[in-house]
């Protein structure tokens, strides 16, 4: 399953008066264990501000999502608990057991998810890639693999990251 997919270059600084959709591509269910269930290219690096948006559409799909963890590498910062549509989200995080590109999500009745975050100032065309390559049912590349090929694909030695986690590979 794929919901909306927005090309559009992101802003740097958005008006948050508008609700632009959410940027998520999901691999159908196959009978293949992939080692990623799809991806997510939030808007920005504020955990507190993208991640009612994303559980809001999960929780429908999915069953409510309880629990999130993450590598805190590239969220600047990591909030304990997050209010989401009529309850909370715990957040945990984990430095070197979780890779920096990946957001594992819990439901408590459902089930455990793996999504890709691409960075949010990745190039359009380059997040199309991610998204496409991170919800591929048959995905054997980690989520970190994944971000190293799409910038080798781009004409890099290895992704280029600047403070705020920004992808952004130069074109040949």
């Amino acid at each position: 399953m794929t919901a909306a997919v927005s090309l559009s270059p992101t802003p740097e600084v958005e008006d948050r008066s508008s609700s632009p959709s959410l940027r998520l591509s999901l691999a159908p269910a196959g009978p293949a264990p992939a080692l990623l269930d799809g991806a997510w290219w939030p808007r920005s690096r504020d955990l507190g501000a993208e991640l009612p948006a994303l559980t809001a559409v999960l929780d429908r799909l999915w069953g409510r999502i309880t629990r999130v963890t993450l590598n805190p590498t590239h969220w600047p910062v990591v909030p304990r608990r997050v209010p989401v549509a009529g309850h909370v989200v715990n957040v945990g995080w984990f430095l070197a057991e979780q890779d920096p590109h990946e957001l594992l999500l819990l439901s408590h009745h459902m089930g455990r998810w793996n999504l890709l975050v691409v960075p949010p100032r990745t190039d359009p065309v380059s997040a199309a890639w991610l998204m496409a390559a991170a919800s591929d049912h048959l995905g054997t590349w980690s989520a970190s693999r994944l971000i190293e090929e799409a910038a080798r694909l781009r004409g890099l030695d290895a992704p280029h990251a600047d403070s705020a986690g920004a992808f952004s590979p130069t074109r040949p």
